[in-house]
């Protein structure tokens, strides 16, 4: 009886240490004590209360899931990391945790529509599995010493998962998660802005700012195109924004590191059934009309200037050259992006830790043993639509099942 007891005292000695309390922080340490309630498990953040930013996560309303869960919407520099991701797991862990889905769409949220609600029962859950979480501690240094690692030259723990997140959304630009994986050892894949605005090249965006349009915008790199994507975009007095902008900013961010020419060209009637050419010749009705039944008065005053067509005109009556560029604009308007706007307005980052580092079965470090890492601070970014909550859910799972092992 005496050695039982003696054996489980070694056994809780086995600790485990989690940097960050976000959504893959608090689903490794769940994760954790669901299969083996002996480790000692301490979550470690640097702000003042723990998953704030689930909070902020699909406008405040969490969008966890999306019945489109083809892995077409996840994206690394080493694609093959994302071949195979379960993403079975992630509604399994949800209902776990009591989360009755509101779905609209193929879209999942919480039934009450709160990120709140999740927020709530992740902390909950911690709280029942005696998970320890530390508030307003910042990680500055990590040694790694006999496979065991040491935080802050205060804490020492058996086994580390990093769940650091990316500067986006944190106003201090904390890369420090990056740099901590750069020192023990691993590559870090350039960390920029992803799932956020574009800026254009020109003088015209004021003319249309405020419009929101249906639209098919095509990404071009150096005249080759690379993404579509289909829905409302956002017209702002600095170029382009929306969900459909977003989907495309990751690769424009990657391109425009890489020094390339970065175009999206906008269709701005996706819905015309009929030939453009047809529609506008059969309208008995000015050019400015015509169009003011298809688009925003804004686009149709900028559209009609850069073709130097007169708001009076009937399109029959124009030659071939102006109906070809009308038409053209209409379909296939170019706008050149010189950037994208900054980490404070960005979703998601780009880039992170080098996923050929990591084994994607348990996220553990190939480099490092009893390293692990999981959700935003990893080398893999998703489309808008909750992928990114799917990837930081699957991570946590795989990274606590694989620091759980006895």
């Amino acid at each position: 009886m005496i050695l039982n007891i003696e054996k489980k005292v070694v056994e809780k000695l086995t600790k485990v240490v989690i940097v960050g309390a976000g959504f893959s922080g608090l689903i490794s340490a769940i994760t954790i004590k669901r299969n083996n309630s002996n480790i000692d498990v301490t979550i470690l953040e640097k702000l003042g209360v723990p998953g704030k930013k689930i909070l902020a996560t699909g406008n405040g309303r969490c969008n966890y899931y999306n019945d489109n869960n083809s892995l077409d919407h996840f994206h690394s520099d080493n694609e093959s990391f994302i071949d195979g991701l379960d993403t079975d797991m992630v509604l399994d862990f949800y209902n776990s945790l009591g989360i009755i889905p509101y779905i609209k769409d193929g879209y999942y949220y919480p039934y009450s529509k709160e990120a709140s609600s999740i927020r709530n029962a992740l902390l909950n859950e911690c709280e029942r599995l005696d998970v320890n979480i530390t508030t307003n501690y910042r990680v500055s240094t990590i040694i790694k010493s006999d496979d065991k690692y040491l935080i802050n030259n205060e804490i020492t723990c058996d086994r580390l998962i990093l769940c650091t997140g990316s500067p986006c959304y944190y106003k201090d630009r904390d890369f420090i998660g990056y740099a901590m994986a750069q020192e023990l050892g691993h590559n870090i894949i350039d960390v920029l802005p992803g799932l956020v605005q574009l800026i254009g090249e020109g003088t015209y965006f004021d003319r249309w700012a405020g419009v929101r349009s249906e639209a098919i915008v095509s990404l071009y790199v150096d005249d080759e195109l690379k993404k579509e994507e289909k829905g409302e975009i956002m017209l702002t007095d600095y170029g382009l924004s929306g969900i459909c902008i977003f989907n495309l900013s990751s690769k424009v961010s990657i391109a425009l590191d890489n020094s390339r020419n970065v175009r999206v060209d906008i269709n701005f009637l996706p819905f015309l059934k009929e030939d453009p050419y047809k529609f506008l010749e059969n309208r008995n009705l000015s050019v400015k009309d015509s169009l003011e039944r298809l688009i925003n008065d804004k686009l149709v005053g900028l559209i009609l200037d850069k073709c130097d067509i007169d708001s009076d005109s009937y399109f029959k009556d124009l030659d071939n050259n102006k109906k070809n560029l009308l038409v053209n604009i209409l379909i296939s308007f170019r706008v050149n992006i010189i950037g994208t706007k900054d980490f404070d307005r960005a979703q998601i980052a780009v880039g992170g830790i080098d996923t050929k580092e990591i084994n994607k079965d348990t996220m553990e470090s190939t480099i490092n043993k009893n390293l692990f890492f999981a959700g935003e601070v990893i080398d893999v970014d998703g489309d808008c639509g909750g992928y990114n909550i799917m990837f930081a859910t699957i991570s946590g799972i795989k990274a606590g099942l694989g620091a759980s092992h006895d």
